[in-house]
């Protein structure tokens, strides 16, 4: 029996071959905006109410990274027993927008440096009697995938 996939954040960004974030520009002065703007412009010195919808770039570049030892609080759900993980703040190569996610499976915080390039993939966050609900990640694009991540 096929698993069921659905995004864990519905409209924040699609699945499939060429996954992308979904962001919002301002047609006023070009502000970008993730996740999109709905109401107004995200640059508090633009008034426009002007805004698209759009796909952000795939690739971007570490801005900063940790590592998180510990388990978020609810509503995030934890693999049981908690397994600590990389969290990769990336610069998209376009928009100049920096997009906070986790690193993707297989990798480590020693396979980051800041500069270094990444791009978006879709993995599953978790899965329940529903299917799997996925979540977008950075995957660095230098890094062979480790052992232990």
């Amino acid at each position: 029996m096929a698993t069921t996939q659905q995004p864990a954040i519905e409209g924040w960004f699609t699945t499939g071959e060429g996954a992308a974030l979904i962001g919002s520009r301002c047609e006023g002065c070009g502000t970008y905006a993730f996740p999109r703007a709905t109401l107004w412009c995200a640059n508090p010195a633009c008034r426009s109410t002007e805004l698209a919808e759009v796909e952000l770039s795939r690739t971007a570049t570490v801005w900063s990274y940790s590592f998180n030892h510990y388990q978020p609080p609810e509503p995030y759900i934890s693999p049981d027993p908690f397994v600590p993980y990389g969290v990769v703040a990336a610069e998209l190569a376009a928009e100049q927008l920096v997009i906070l996610g986790q690193l993707a499976t297989g990798f480590g915080v020693e396979d980051l440096t800041v500069g270094a390039p990444v791009e978006l993939v879709i993995e599953t966050l978790y899965r329940d009697d529903e299917g799997d609900h996925l979540v977008w990640r950075w995957k660095p694009t230098a890094a062979a995938p480790t052992e232990e991540s």
